[in-house]
């Protein structure tokens, strides 16, 4: 094959530069090659994927690393690479049209767009030839070339249409603006506990059928909701709240005894192919094991079982060991695929295990789900592989090989270690060494829960110094922030996104409320400030996705869907509710329940959908808890009521007098420490223990 290189050559992402050398002529997206599609007059074909998914490279292999393929594209399109990391604001315009037209989308992402950007046709993966009714690849580029140079107005009628559906679809919130507090009700939080539990799996737990992705959003809803029925005055614990919390630690359990845990490494996979979470696509990214640590830490919270504590440390034990960089920032996601392979890395036969464990090897294949005919035969894959999961308990597997459950136990920890040490001389899944501002500020939050959860100094430690990193490295002269960072060449590129900027001044709360340091509010605060000049849509109080800086996008999207992340929106309602409590701003909470009042039934109808939208309905509806701990001996105290699951309250330290927090001004501490549990700046009398202010804050707990 000839050695090519292409315009991609000088990229940072590890995504573009797998494409580097492709015979197809790629640019990335930019200047050259909008100029050149204009000055030719030449269809554009955009293809948008990243760097751990496995049909992006099943398609490159097949498609774009082929000569006559490459002659095509070059000969007919100028064609443009996209990481969809690097740029999502693209990806969520293009992917909505291809939806649109095709009824589905996903990666790899394959649209066609005209000369000045606008799309008219696009799917995802086509195959090299005909194959699952699809058209092939070099059919679907003949007949786009065909229908471009021969039926020009036929192609600009439809770019037109889809052009005109994205802006319509992008115009909520205009036609109606939110009429007073319609949504945040207690009849609507039940009907969202309802509308959760339609689609739930009650044997392997999740939520609809397979492919099967965490839900994380959805499994917070239910355990706040079960937590707010068992501790609040009113309608006492509706029937809904006790299947709730099951269908909510069900999920949990059956995901960390699943194949989409790594049960040697800890952290977990993307999604699970089955219903069983037995096989995922084996990429790990790094905001799913950020989501799964923050709602760990809340299950963990509200029951004390031990092995979410153990889940906790041994995915931010993954995290630390596979996914950072020097100082402390996070890389995005490990590849599903090694030497080739997809989940190669991962899986094992049990002759292997044999070896490696000798007269121990029996138990631990028993409680691992190991055999000779392996659990994960894929066609085409060769050998009898075991993708490691728990079938049974501790119990079963410790009489069935006459142990105690603690011999079981200490066999198990010494064979993970053992295989742990030989998978780590295999050839390792391909890093995507990109730093995300977002997703590391999940990351810092779900570090900052887990502190809070269970008290461990280290996760405190690295939740300050990732942040450190973040405003050090990120923060741009106009007192913007970039999106990526990557230490290739120590540069920060792209303006940042709504969702970099939310999750951001999220991560910022949280980091006051473990730390006590409240200059991390006055960080948020500015964030708020510089999103409500650059990004707001005042007529609606929703956000942009992109600032009004950015020219190089046809529509400036809003976006509202809780998908594998919150959408920017939920977050960001969710931080002027907090901080405008913490700040008494009251605009800021007024724009905050104008926006989750705007969605209103949408919400409750599609509460999977909107998940992360559910769980502030279910705030408001119940009210937020404003938690002041005043004097200087209060560590004690404050720490406890960290520990404690207080999923609707805000809480700061201080040792009392004059301040500039409302919430903190005035209060005096002479003698024992004191906790004033207020509601709307109304406090009760102050207590001076935990018992007291935990009955305090459920007490007023209305629902």
């Amino acid at each position: 094959m000839h050695q090519h290189t292409n315009h991609l050559i000088n990229e940072t992402s590890p995504y573009l530069l797998q494409h580097a050398h492709n015979p197809v002529q790629w640019y990335p997206w930019g200047e050259e090659a909008l100029k050149r599609a204009k000055e030719e007059d030449k269809p554009i074909l955009v293809s948008i994927g990243y760097a751990a998914c496995h049909w992006c490279h099943v398609m490159e292999r097949e498609s774009f690393e082929d000569e006559s393929t490459a002659e095509l594209m070059n000969e007919h399109f100028i064609n443009i690479k996209i990481d969809r990391e690097e740029r999502p604001d693209l990806d969520h315009i293009y992917m909505d049209a291809v939806q649109a037209m095709s009824g589905s989308g996903g990666w790899p992402l394959n649209v066609f767009l005209t000369p000045d950007t606008r799309p008219f046709y696009g799917g995802t993966y086509f195959p090299p030839v005909r194959a699952f009714n699809r058209a092939s690849w070099k059919e679907v580029l003949a007949g786009v070339a065909n229908g471009f140079y021969k039926k020009r107005e036929e192609i600009e009628s439809q770019a037109n249409n889809l052009t005109t559906h994205l802006l319509n679809a992008n115009s909520f919130g205009l036609q109606n603006p939110a009429q007073g507090d319609a949504v945040f009700t207690t009849g609507n939080t039940d009907q969202i506990a309802e509308n959760c539990l339609t689609n739930a799996d009650t044997v392997w737990g999740g939520f609809g059928r397979a492919p099967k992705f965490p839900q994380s959003f959805t499994i917070r809803y239910l355990l706040r909701y079960y937590h707010v029925k068992k501790t609040g005055s009113g309608n006492q614990f509706k029937e809904l709240a006790e299947p709730g919390l099951q269908q909510a630690l069900l999920s949990l359990d059956k995901m960390i005894e699943g194949g989409i845990y790594d049960q040697l490494g800890g952290g977990f996979a993307r999604y699970s192919t089955d219903a069983e979470w037995l096989a995922p696509h084996f990429e790990k990214m790094l905001y799913d094991n950020a989501l799964l640590v923050d709602v760990l830490a809340e299950a963990y919270q509200l029951t004390g079982k031990k092995r979410y504590a153990e889940v906790i440390s041994e995915t931010i034990g993954f995290v630390k060991r596979e996914l950072m960089a020097p100082g402390f920032g996070f890389y995005a996601a490990l590849d599903a695929d090694s030497e080739g392979e997809e989940g190669k890395f991962y899986v094992w036969q049990k002759e292997e295990v044999e070896q490696l464990l000798a007269e121990e090897a029996p138990a631990f294949c028993g409680y691992y789900d190991i055999s000779e005919k392996g659990n994960w035969n894929e066609p085409g894959h060769t050998g009898s592989k075991n993708i490691l999961r728990v079938l049974s308990s501790w119990e079963e597997i410790a009489t069935q090989f006459s142990l105690t459950p603690d011999e079981l136990k200490q066999r198990i920890t010494r064979g993970k270690n053992i295989l742990l040490e030989a998978r780590s001389h295999r050839v390792r899944p391909a890093l995507d060494d990109k730093i995300i501002l977002g997703w590391n500020a999940l990351m810092n939050k779900a570090c900052s829960k887990a502190f809070a959860a269970t008290g461990d100094e280290q996760y405190r430690e690295l939740a300050v110094a990732n942040m450190k990193f973040l405003l050090e490295k990120f923060t741009c002269e106009d007192g913007g922030y970039y999106h990526t960072w990557t230490w290739k060449n120590e540069q920060a590129k792209y303006p940042a996104f709504l969702d970099d900027y939310s999750f951001l001044a999220d991560a910022l709360l949280h980091l006051q409320e473990i730390t006590g340091d409240a200059t991390w509010l006055e960080e948020a605060a500015k964030i708020v400030d510089h999103l409500s000049e650059q990004f707001s849509e005042e007529e609606t109080g929703y956000f942009f996705f992109t600032g009004k800086d950015q020219t190089d996008v046809i529509i400036r999207k809003k976006e509202v869907y809780d998908g594998a992340v919150a959408s920017g929106n939920a977050v960001m309602a969710s931080v002027l509710h907090h901080l405008g409590i913490l700040l008494d701003r009251a605009d800021w909470r007024e724009r905050s329940d104008r926006m989750v009042n705007s969605l209103g039934q949408a919400i409750v109808r599609h509460p999977t959908s909107f998940g992360y939208w559910a769980s502030q309905v279910l705030e408001r509806a119940t009210g937020t808890a404003e938690l002041a701990i005043v004097g200087t001996g209060r560590s004690e105290i404050y720490h406890r009521l960290l520990r404690a699951f207080t999923p609707h309250a805000v809480m700061m330290g201080f040792d009392g007098g004059a301040s500039a927090y409302p919430l903190l001004n005035g209060k005096s501490a002479g003698g024992p420490v004191k906790v004033f549990v207020c509601r709307d700046f109304a406090c009760q009398q102050p207590v001076s223990t935990y018992d007291e202010a935990i009955s305090l804050i459920n007490k007023s707990v209305t629902v």
